[in-house]
């Protein structure tokens, strides 16, 4: 796989599901994307052919906030 492309985003937006607790944060407007697991519940989403991120899943919110303390 080549390297993920990241860039400063003009615009984030994001979306907490509390009951799945499961954070969505995109970079511009949310689009369909694949998805990298990058462990600890963290998933990088990019577009396929620009290999751009274009946003991050973070599943198990709580577990990865106490984690990080």
């Amino acid at each position: 796989m080549e390297k993920l492309m990241v860039e400063k985003p003009k615009q984030v937006s994001w979306e907490y599901d509390k009951e799945a607790d499961v954070l969505y944060i995109s970079f511009g407007k949310p689009q369909p994307a694949l998805g990298l697991d990058l462990g600890s519940g963290i998933v990088a989403r990019y577009l396929d052919k620009s290999h751009k991120v274009v946003g991050f899943t973070i599943v198990g919110l709580k577990n990865v906030l106490k984690t990080a303390t």
